[in-house]
């Protein structure tokens, strides 16, 4: 009798420690689950406020853009002159569709429109080209004298970059002899990682 009962308990307490070991592993397994969404939220967040910095870099280089274009606070540098709604001074030929290029350049960025038929040219244009002698891009500031800080972290690791392409403006009835332009600017701007990039575009007509 004894050595039954002494039998039972002992099956007793192997089941009692099987069922402690699998409540133990489904708590790991719920503790696993737990972690993995944290970090994934985590990840997100990180994702989605990097492409808010590469948002609002991009924003600011339309800015920039607007200000080269309609009048610049830095005489120095300022080329505000070259853009008219009457004349393509400065801007290449429309067969080309190429963009100025060199930051030495005062026409660096300006590109004309395309022909029918032809990919625009901020399809052509390598915006992460950033050499000196080779890019086709306008650096941030580097007509209007305006700063903007990078840095890792919260700032972008790059400055933001753009072209300004001279579009024909014709409203319907106006003589086709006069010509009259405005301007499509294809800003591009960078997060945090540099691989985190946001293209944004505007058009933009000068007042006078």
């Amino acid at each position: 009798m004894n050595i039954l009962l002494f039998a039972c308990r002992r099956a007793q307490q192997g089941m009692v420690l099987f069922s402690v070991l699998l409540i133990l592993l489904m708590v790991l397994l719920l503790g696993l689950a737990s972690a993995q969404i944290a970090m994934q939220g985590e990840k997100s967040s990180r994702n989605d406020r990097d492409r808010q910095i590469a948002f609002q870099a991009a924003e600011a280089a339309l800015l920039d853009a607007e200000m080269d274009i309609e009048h610049s606070p830095d005489k120095e540098k300022s080329r505000s002159h070259l853009f008219s709604n009457d004349s393509a001074q400065g801007f290449p030929d429309e067969a080309s569709a190429v963009c100025g290029s060199g930051e030495q350049n005062l026409y660096l960025g300006l590109c004309s429109h395309a022909a029918e038929g032809m990919a625009p040219s901020w399809h052509n244009v390598n915006f992460l080209d950033d050499a000196a002698s080779t890019t086709s891009s306008v650096p941030y500031g580097q007509f209007t004298g305006r700063a903007f800080h990078t840095a890792n972290g919260f700032l972008p690791g790059r400055v933001p970059r753009y072209i300004v392409e001279l579009m024909l403006y014709r409203k319907p009835g106006e003589r086709t002899d006069v010509p009259s332009y405005f301007y499509r600017i294809t800003a591009i701007g960078f997060g945090a990682r540099e691989t985190t990039q946001v293209v944004l575009q505007t058009v933009y007509r000068k007042a006078s």
